[in-house]
């Protein structure tokens, strides 16, 4: 017989207390948010806006010491409706957290720098919608690229530092009307920088699409005079060494193949099970002088292995200005989160 069921209430875990979309834009929620939100909050909340989502472990690569630290941080930032989060449906196992950014945490970027929250572009709709997107997986793949160069770059002696990372929102936002990368990065190790365009490939485009995209680089160099290397991530070394063959043809059809040095790296390279370090010595040039030594390079070597290169600038190459009916644009972040150690090799 049964008799006194558990209320169904009962079964499930606790659910934290939130403010509702309305409350978390009042000037009460903000004022007390004031005194809440720490510098490394506010810089989370920023990386969060540019590049759109984070898993927890990338998170403890990007500002945190531990996955303790971060989740008992994250749950307090979730209440505050700074930051939500989703758990992707995956056939076994369990898929990690994901984060993206809420609406107050949106306010008060935007109050932050002086904007109308209403004309930054921020829907909640449009960054919690990613989570049924078909590109989540490549975005959290290009994420985790440059999560783990910060993670390197925090490391106590760090020998390098990321110094630059814009998502391919921002990068579109100014070139898109050539080339859309992925992402744009800066590294800086040992006294060498390298400024590079990333193509993440998942295995799943056309190798002629990802060649014809070559095209497109070689026009943005010609206007903004600035010869930038494009580095191509693939999933397998078989996958790589087809796509090199597109990639050497393509650039064969080039008026100027110089402009556009390319460099390619797989997920797999042997030798190197497990270490998806995008630093170490994994990346196979396309084009360039002859190499003194055989075998992959470094990512701060291709710097020398291309001398038409310029120095990076201070800033990434320009070719586009948002016209005045784009939305507002909030301050790109630093890469590094605030207090991050300064490179032993700074200059």
């Amino acid at each position: 017989m049964i008799s006194n069921p558990t209320p169904q209430r009962a079964l499930r875990g606790h659910m934290p207390q939130r403010p509702t979309p309305r409350a978390a834009t009042t000037g009460e929620h903000h004022a007390q948010l004031a005194g809440r939100l720490t510098l490394r909050d506010r810089w989370l909340a920023r990386m969060l806006h540019e590049h759109k989502v984070f898993t927890t472990q990338q998170i403890v690569e990007l500002c945190y010491p531990s996955m303790r630290a971060a989740n008992h941080r994250l749950l307090d930032l979730f209440k505050w409706r700074v930051i939500d989060r989703f758990q992707p449906f995956v056939s076994s196992g369990t898929a990690p957290m994901h984060y993206v950014l809420d609406i107050a945490g949106a306010v008060a970027l935007a109050y932050e720098d002086g904007l109308d929250p209403k004309k930054i572009g921020y829907r909640h709709e449009d960054a919690i919608g990613i989570a049924h997107s078909l590109r989540l997986a490549h975005t959290v793949g290009v994420n985790g690229f440059f999560t783990t160069l910060i993670a390197l770059s925090r490391r106590p002696g760090a020998r390098g530092r990321l110094t630059a990372w814009w998502s391919e929102l921002r990068c579109g936002r100014l070139f898109g009307d050539m080339v859309r990368p992925d992402a744009y990065g800066r590294w800086r190790e040992d006294g060498q920088q390298i400024e590079f365009f990333l193509e993440f490939d998942f295995g799943t485009e056309d190798l002629a699409t990802l060649g014809r995209k070559l095209y497109g680089y070689e026009k943005l160099a010609t206007a903004t005079g600035i010869t930038t290397p494009v580095l191509v991530w693939l999933p397998t070394n078989r996958r790589e060494t087809t796509a090199r063959r597109a990639l050497t043809d393509a650039l064969s059809q080039l008026d100027r193949p110089a402009l556009v040095p390319v460099a390619t790296s797989a997920a797999d390279v042997a030798g190197m099970a497990g270490e998806n370090n995008p630093a170490v010595a994994r990346w196979l040039p396309i084009s360039g002088p002859a190499i003194r030594r055989p075998g992959r390079l470094r990512l701060v070597e291709l710097a020398q292995l291309w001398p038409q290169i310029d120095p990076p600038s201070p800033a990434p190459p320009s070719a586009a200005v948002p016209g005045p009916q784009a939305p507002a644009e909030l301050t790109a972040p630093d890469p590094l989160p605030p207090g991050a150690p300064a490179s032993r090799f700074r200059r």
